[in-house]
């Protein structure tokens, strides 16, 4: 009766962290069928619509690590509030300015919702503390929850799809900004607060060290991006220099009591892996958003190549690539449960990998784009759901949050990297294209990079899985958090 009553609560908990997630789908899904337009709308490239992407995943990389600890400090929910509240006041700034620096600025302050996911999976991996079969729950809970940012994102898509052709630009930016508002009160008065929060000193130093590492990191990608950057030494010092600030802070950290980031979890058998695992997955899940949105929408009678879809039809295939991640997410813990959690991974980021290579013969019809975006799918919505609810189970219990949270760091810092890379890419090969509507698509050479790198990038995450214990992720026979049986006194 009590555990019934246990779950009963627990799901209660997971149904409202559902629409947190449903909102972060809007989100995902809303504005990709319009980035072409929003790039008109701010008289930019297409190939500069990265910098927005780049510039939210930089912020993302440097709050996760920060939000995912005081998560576990003070509470999951208290850091999903003020995440959201953040997210909110910056959606309410896109539609009433058409200037591209406080355009790209607001945008990135969106970035704060990157945080929602590790901390709904840590809040619900500490309610569940006392659950036979703790691991089990927190994968399907995931599974739901990732479900549910799909079907938002779905919704999100069509619906932005078709609301760019036919009402102002405007009009359709405020839409998500008015549902992140409600969603803020769905978390206040919704959501109850993870029990037993660790408490402590937060560990500013470490805090200002890893962000100016991820500062200097990610500005020097954005750096080689501007004309002639590749050439530059100065753009390549900032990004080396970036790299070297992660010594300090490794050092600082291995010496803090109570650390930002514990780094011994890097040298896991079991998060390591893991951790490198997300970065991989980063490069495709995030870095290959735009692209494939600006490839639909390119014209082939102009350019040669490309869909020449409406907004409407490219949010089709992101609404089809969407359904595929639903289904995905909610097979991975019946396929895990019968096989285990690190095969299904490792079939998940093979299907990625093998779907992103079809992009190569196969990109010419509108048909053949909607089948890669299924394979892909597939596995993207397993690793999603998967990805934070086994660094949560694999992880001291006083750094589940930081684990969850840095499942997201790492791909952040993945996507990133891809993003600037695949900015480049983009850009080379344009001026033989720029007679015709003054060259504002990227070019085909670039959009085979795109392929090329997301495809391999997963087929590595596949390899590196296998190192990772045949054991890993799975509850252990005897939940030793359980209250000891006690023994019959006769």
């Amino acid at each position: 009766m009590t555990r019934s009553r246990t779950l009963g609560t627990l799901a209660v908990v997971v149904g409202f962290l559902a629409f947190v997630e449903f909102t972060s789908g809007v989100l995902q899904g809303y504005y990709t069928p319009m980035l072409t337009d929003i790039a008109r709308h701010l008289g930019i490239h297409d190939a500069d619509v990265n910098w927005l992407e780049g510039a939210q995943l930089m912020l993302s990389a440097l709050v996760v690590p920060a939000f995912a600890k005081l998560g576990d400090m003070v509470g999951h929910k208290r850091m999903l509030l003020i995440s959201t509240a953040l997210t909110a006041a910056a959606a309410l700034v896109l539609p009433f300015t058409d200037s591209f620096p406080v355009f790209l600025a607001a945008w990135a302050l969106m970035g704060f919702y990157v945080v929602w996911l590790p901390l709904e999976i840590a809040l619900i991996w500490s309610r569940s503390r006392r659950m036979e079969g703790r691991a089990s729950i927190t994968a399907k809970a995931a599974g739901l929850l990732v479900a549910a940012l799909e079907g938002g994102a779905i919704i999100g898509a069509l619906v932005g799809g078709a609301l760019i052709d036919v009402l102002p630009l405007t009009i359709v930016l405020l839409v998500p900004a008015v549902l992140i508002v409600v969603c803020f009160f769905v978390i206040l008065f919704g959501v109850k607060e993870s029990p037993e929060p660790t408490g402590g000193v937060f560990d500013t130093v470490g805090l200002i060290l890893i962000s100016l590492a991820l500062i200097c990191f990610t500005g020097g990608l954005s750096l080689l991006r501007l004309d002639g950057g590749l050439v530059n030494p100065w753009s390549w010092a900032v990004v080396v220099f970036g790299v070297l600030l992660v010594i300090p802070f490794a050092l600082w950290e291995l010496r803090h009591d109570d650390p930002l980031i514990d780094v011994r979890m890097f040298r896991s058998p079991a998060l390591g892996p893991v951790f490198l695992t997300a970065g991989l997955f980063g490069v495709s899940v995030l870095g290959a958003q735009a692209p494939l949105s600006t490839f639909a929408r390119t014209d082939p009678s102009v350019y040669g190549y490309g869909l020449g879809t409406t907004g409407f039809a490219t949010s089709l295939i992101i609404g089809v690539y969407l359904i595929a991640m639903i289904a995905g997410a909610l097979s991975f813990p019946f396929v895990a449960r019968r096989i285990s959690p690190r095969i299904t991974l490792m079939g998940a980021s093979v299907l990625v990998g093998v779907g992103f290579l079809m992009f190569l013969p196969f990109h010419d019809a509108y048909a053949q784009v909607i089948t890669n975006m299924v394979i892909v799918g597939l596995g993207s919505g397993a690793l999603v759901a998967a990805l934070p609810a086994a660094a949560a189970s694999a992880a001291p219990a006083t750094q589940t949050g930081v684990a969850t949270g840095l499942t997201n760091s790492v791909k952040t810092v993945g996507g990133a990297i891809a993003s600037c890379v695949f900015g480049i890419a983009l850009l080379h090969g344009v001026s033989a294209t720029a007679g015709a509507a003054e060259g504002t698509a990227g070019s085909l050479a670039g959009y085979f990079t795109v392929w090329i790198v997301c495809g391999v990038t997963a087929l590595a995450a596949a390899v590196l899985l296998v190192f990772v214990p045949k054991t890993a992720f799975t509850d252990p026979p005897v939940d030793t958090e359980l209250p000891p049986i006690v023994s019959d006194p006769r």
